[in-house]
């Protein structure tokens, strides 16, 4: 039994205090799962990530890809990326996102993840470049992933199974107060496609 097995009503706030995090659940067909995945799997323009940490270039095996309305600069661990204009595709993800949770993105940044093995440590989205409590949707095409949030003060932790096809979206105070990763497993043999579309301010 999964947290939401007996939930009917979505979207439900997973957080106790200090933000929302809204579930929606999987708001999309199995057909429509399939070809998004297969899509953004074989299409995108993937590269390596790379992240400057403590002076030292560390080059990920997780693949990742920027979108957005217009090339826009985005920094984090110490690397500008440079964003590709939409595709046609990308921006009919943008619009289902936000036709549900009620919120506007302008980019999108693309992780992918070959299996387990590859996560996110924990880490907050405070850059910058980010609209303040921005809205942040987090869509996953592909294999099940369990999604952990731990508060920064009480450490209190809070765990989702993301579903293919899923909807999660952070809001509010979320990255003020919250942490969150992507636990690496074991058990997960297939590749993960998740879609974080996001606002940028000039």
């Amino acid at each position: 039994m999964t947290l939401f097995d007996e939930i009917q009503d979505f979207p439900i706030n997973i957080l106790p205090k200090g933000g929302n995090a809204d579930y929606y659940g999987k708001i999309f067909s199995d057909e429509e799962c399939e070809k998004y995945y297969q899509y953004l799997f074989n299409e995108t323009p993937w590269e390596n990530d790379e992240a400057v940490i403590f002076g030292q270039l560390i080059i990920t095996k997780r693949k990742v890809a920027w979108f957005g309305e217009k090339e826009f600069e985005y920094t984090y661990s110490n690397r500008t990326k440079y964003a590709r204009i939409w595709t046609s595709e990308l921006i009919a993800l943008k619009q289902k996102c936000e036709q549900v949770s009620g919120e506007t993105y302008n980019s999108c940044l693309l992780n992918l993840y070959h299996d387990g093995s590859e996560g996110m440590a924990y880490h907050s989205d405070g850059e910058k470049d980010l609209k303040k409590n921005g809205a942040i949707a987090s869509l996953t095409f592909g294999a099940e992933r369990k999604f952990s949030f731990k508060h920064k003060l009480s450490k209190e932790r809070i765990d989702v199974m993301l579903e293919n096809g899923s909807l999660l979206v952070m809001k509010g105070t979320t990255q003020e107060n919250w942490l969150h990763r992507l636990p690496p497993t074991t058990k997960v043999k297939s590749p993960r496609v998740n879609l974080t579309f996001r606002t940028i301010e000039e």
